[in-house]
């Protein structure tokens, strides 16, 4: 798989597994921790989870600054991991649920998510640029986007794990202590607590305590509730802390690698020595700003695209907690049985996993015919799938209750949900999208970004991402106000309109690319 590529690209996909072990834990239980732990609204959640999200991506260009001014790119990155590590740590020491001062402790778990979120973006730009590089040798150039794809598919395989092995955690905790995960639970606790159950919703909360209770005796609803409360955010801490070990794994994976890694410092010395011993002349002005033109309005486009994807850790897991059909999803494992809405996070890197090849297969098949699409148009058309994976969404919530009732009820029955099989399919649909948009346009990145801009046009992609995880909460509010189909309507009208720019744009890109 890897024959005819650079050596070091397996080396830097393996660095990058624990970045995106922890990536997707948090991706997985990020909002619906936000939500057991200190008993916030889907909105209010929501905008600490598109802001953690705008950080993410955002600090990346500061980190492509950084790197780019002090030119120590390998030793950027591995300052990024560190950080990632304490900011990880900083969540995983559990601390007291209900919260005693809902203000203070909030502020501190924010301060961890920003301390992950800066140590990201010391690492993810830049890595980014080094494997870029390895492609520069003529002898890889053509192999730049299957690659990428490679590497973007290699990452993932430590992505399928992260929820499963969140959600046992949660699970595993949440059973020695005597209780049973129940999705619904969390939040009538809260509820509970705050005096506000009234009607069908109190009555639901007096039927799941004592179902959730391993012991089947609840004689006090309000310590049930604190207790319930305490156990099911421990383990949420607990499984924060799983993704520790893996960077940990992948600090030491990049260190033991990081001097057969290229330079980009170097690289740009040797460029600066080569043309001045043959007299070649750099790229002139108007080249560098045609190139930076082109990049900046894909970046532009990209914006609606990632306010629709990266909904997956947000709406979508919404959904998945109050409309799916949980118990259709049980895995039964040894003493504990994974169940949560987090499970189906797993769907997108597994899907990456499998499909991978075959995508590659099939732009392989088409580059030998002399027909494969062109970096642009594959992007394009990526956003195309998108629109359709959210087009399936609406059909199948059409005729749902409106979240506020839902809440009203305390919670759907099973009967009342609709099948996994939804949600799984749009995953499906999200991740061909993904494969088309994502590692390609990394590589149109590194293939248009002038050498001496390569570190900070790949941290502008990702600043570019972090605009439109900065749209997200947009999609909490939605969730909670609106039908939830019109919701999935949003979705589908903001990847059309990608789409539709850059098929206008289509020629120029692909002038700019040749």
């Amino acid at each position: 798989m890897f024959k005819n590529h650079p050596k070091g690209l397996l080396a830097a996909s393996l660095s990058n597994m624990g970045e995106r072990f922890g990536f997707y834990i948090m991706m997985a239980i990020l909002s619906l921790f936000l939500m057991s732990k200190f008993g916030l609204e889907k909105s209010n959640a929501g905008i600490i989870y598109s802001v953690f999200y705008f950080c993410i991506y955002a600090f990346a260009l500061i980190g492509g600054l950084i790197a780019d001014k002090t030119k120590k790119y390998k030793s950027t990155i591995q300052v990024g991991i560190v950080l990632m590590a304490i900011g990880y740590l900083l969540i995983a020491i559990p601390t007291p649920t209900p919260v005693p001062s809902l203000g203070l402790y909030l502020t501190l778990t924010c301060f961890g998510l920003f301390v992950i979120a800066f140590g990201n973006g010391l690492f993810k730009g830049n890595l980014q640029a080094l494997v870029g590089q390895m492609y520069d040798n003529e002898k890889y150039g053509k192999m730049r986007d299957s690659g990428f794809s490679l590497f973007y598919m290699f990452i993932n395989v430590g992505a399928i794990f992260a929820p499963l092995i969140a959600v046992f955690v949660r699970n595993w905790w949440v059973k020695i202590n005597g209780f049973v995960y129940n999705p619904d639970l969390p939040a009538l606790c809260h509820q509970h607590l705050a005096g506000t159950l009234s009607g069908e919703a109190a009555q639901r909360y007096s039927q799941l305590a004592p179902a959730a209770s391993l012991n089947g005796n609840v004689a006090d609803l309000t310590a049930f509730a604190n207790e319930y409360l305490a156990v099911f955010n421990t383990g949420f801490h607990y499984a924060f802390g799983v993704a520790i070990f893996a960077m940990i794994i992948s600090f030491i994976v990049y260190s033991i690698n990081k001097k057969g890694f290229p330079d980009p410092a170097l690289k740009k010395a040797a460029l600066k020595t080569d043309e001045t011993a043959t007299e070649t002349k750099p790229m002139d002005r108007s080249e560098v700003m045609q190139r930076l033109y082109a990049l900046f309005a894909v970046f532009a486009v990209v914006i609606f695209f990632w306010f629709s994807f990266h909904q997956n850790g947000l709406t979508l897991t919404f959904f998945a907690n109050d409309y799916t059909d949980l118990s259709a999803m049980k895995l039964p494992l040894g003493l504990v049985t994974l169940e949560g809405a987090e499970l189906f996070q797993s769907f997108n890197p597994l899907f990456v996993v499998l499909l991978t090849p075959i995508v590659l297969a099939v732009f392989g098949w088409l580059r030998a015919k002399g027909i494969e699409p062109s970096a642009p148009k594959k992007i394009a058309i990526g956003m195309g799938i998108a629109a359709l994976a959210y087009v399936v969404m609406t059909i199948g919530s059409l005729g749902l209750p409106l979240s506020a009732e839902v809440k009203a009820m305390g919670g759907l029955a099973d009967s009342a949900r609709v099948t996994p099989f939804l949600l799984i399919g749009t995953y499906l649909i999200l991740t061909i999208a993904e494969l088309f948009i994502s590692p390609l346009g990394i590589s149109f990145v590194s293939k248009v970004a002038p050498p001496q801009y390569q570190g900070i046009m790949q941290g502008c992609w990702l600043g570019a991402t972090a605009l439109g995880n900065q749209l997200l909460f947009i999609g909490a509010i939605l969730y909670e106000h609106i039908p939830i189909w019109a919701t999935w309507v949003v979705f589908v009208t903001a990847c059309c309109i990608s789409m539709f720019t850059m098929l206008f744009m289509l020629k120029w890109l692909e002038r700019i690319t040749k």
